[in-house]
């Protein structure tokens, strides 16, 4: 993957590298990233960059400064893939073929001599000076290795924990893996409102006595939510127990309630001879209409010109507050990314190297570290994989 192939390209320039891959061709999350364009990194200042970090912001310091997204672009342009920026700053392939992506990558991987084994490892053992590699047909000693087997999302692309398990035979801890950039599935039937997308809505989730916002775009599934507002806020959430976690939607956040009062009251105004079922087309997307109406308890039937005022406040506070119950996040394997992975506080920030077994090394996904959609997640994979691949180069 990303962060696999930035390594070896970065030692390939002082030493003798193999990369064991278990598919069939390198880069396959690659492939699909971004709807199959990647969004292989975000044009921003290291500093802007880590503020979208959420979890490992501190760890990722070192190598975000060190192999920033600047030269991140850089590196692509310098092996052949011609690169475009686009709306907040996110960057993709001129030609939007993550295709472009990875052959750059192995045209890096290429010229720095990388040996290419397409196999799949079934062991990593230590031995008094390095590592002995069991693969299926065969056993090769290293001096040093390099992990970057990804996390859990995506499987049939090869992420299947693979490094967590020879993470955890050197004696290292794994924070549990968990969904990140993930859809919710909701407690709530909304599977009337499937295919729905919001814009410019202000959506808040309550777990364990603390609220995470976001404003944006959101989307109703036949079983819950997603959409980018929702995939963001997933990543802050996915910590905590969701079995009590409230979302609501504030669907005219650019109104407070006195405001939005008197439109609503304009509005029944100006459809006062009819229905409260056909009174709400200025106000809502009409998918969401006959929900909203179930939801506010009045007899859709009834006249706008006797709701009452009571009622009035009533829709006002379901337009400003729409409520769902939150059940969990989706499957693991549903997420963009995989949240949790390698204990942090086990690997040295500048180096990339084990503090626990000298010479082993870690890249990207594997470990806990994970940011909000942007180009940032790849940025994190290729800026841990060139540390972890410069240092793990070095003779000692």
């Amino acid at each position: 993957g990303a962060g696999g192939l930035m390594a070896v390209s970065a030692a390939g320039e002082k030493a003798e590298v193999a990369l064991f891959e278990k598919n069939e061709k390198t880069g396959k999350k690659i492939y699909i990233t971004g709807k199959g364009r990647c969004n292989l990194t975000n044009f921003c200042a290291p500093e802007e960059f880590l503020e979208n970090v959420v979890n490992g912001k501190k760890f990722l310091y070192s190598a975000i400064y060190g192999f920033s997204p600047q030269k991140t672009m850089e590196f692509f342009e310098k092996n052949g893939a011609k690169l475009k920026i686009e709306r907040g700053n996110r960057v993709f392939p001129d030609s939007n073929k993550s295709s472009d992506i990875i052959a750059a990558l192995n045209r890096a991987a290429e010229q720095s001599g990388v040996r290419t084994v397409f196999e799949k490892v079934d062991d990593i053992r230590i031995l008094n000076e390095g590592f002995l590699v069991a693969s299926g047909r065969r056993e090769e000693e290293f001096d040093k290795i390099i992990i970057a087997c990804g996390g859990l999302s995506y499987p049939l692309t090869g992420s299947t924990g693979d490094g967590y398990r020879f993470a955890e035979s050197f004696g290292h801890k794994i924070i549990k893996p968990r969904a990140a950039l993930v859809p919710l599935l909701l407690k709530d039937d909304v599977s009337q409102l499937q295919g729905l997308s919001l814009k410019n809505v202000n959506v808040s989730i309550k777990v364990c006595g603390k609220v995470f916002s976001e404003f944006g775009e959101m989307l109703f599934t036949d079983k819950g939510v997603s959409g980018p507002v929702i995939l963001s806020l997933s990543s802050f959430v996915n910590k905590y127990d969701l079995s009590s976690a409230v979302l609501s939607i504030d669907l005219k956040p650019a109104l407070d309630e006195e405001k939005l009062g008197k439109r609503v009251l304009c509005d029944f105004e100006k459809y006062k001879n009819k229905q409260y079922k056909n009174s709400l087309g200025d106000l809502l997307p009409k998918k969401l209409i006959g929900y909203f109406i179930k939801y506010t308890g009045i007899n859709p039937d009834k006249e706008v010109n006797s709701i009452t005022r009571s009622e009035r406040t009533i829709i006002v506070n379901a337009l400003k507050n729409l409520t769902f119950y939150i059940k969990s996040t989706d499957r693991i394997e549903s997420g963009i990314i995989t949240a949790g992975g390698i204990d942090l506080n086990e690997v040295n920030p500048k180096t990339m190297e084990s503090k626990l077994v000298p010479g082993l090394y870690f890249a990207g996904e594997v470990l806990d570290a994970d940011a909000l959609t942007g180009g940032y997640n790849l940025q994190i994979a290729f800026s841990t994989g060139y540390i972890a691949g410069k240092n793990a180069g070095e003779e000692k």
